[in-house]
């Protein structure tokens, strides 16, 4: 299954609420990614842009996307970013596609 990085920040109201009621979020957002199929491997909170940073395994992008958006339609963040991530072995098998695939692109002249 395919690897993701969510990055998430709060509304300012669910900061307040997670200020006035100390919780720990991680069992929810795990219970919403295995709805759909995936697998949580860990959440953080973070210092800077995004509050929350989670690591997540699911089936295919759809299904990343669908669990993604299904948190977002809650109007919990304020915004939020997903990066597809790729195994050192995945990486390396596209590497070796790029050196023996010629598109015959040419970068634009003037």
């Amino acid at each position: 299954m395919p690897f993701f990085m969510h990055q998430a920040s709060y509304k300012d109201e669910q900061i307040k609420a997670l200020v006035d009621r100390p919780q720990n979020r991680e069992a929810m957002a795990r219970q919403a990614f295995e709805s759909f199929g995936g697998k949580l491997h860990q959440v953080f909170f973070a210092f800077g842009e995004y509050d929350v940073v989670a690591i997540s395994e699911f089936p295919d992008n759809e299904t990343a996307s669908a669990a993604i958006l299904s948190l977002i339609a809650t109007g919990t963040f304020a915004k939020a970013h997903t990066t597809v991530l790729m195994t050192a072995a995945e990486a390396e098998r596209s590497m070796r596609k790029a050196n023996t695939t010629r598109s015959g692109y040419r970068p634009p002249s003037g």
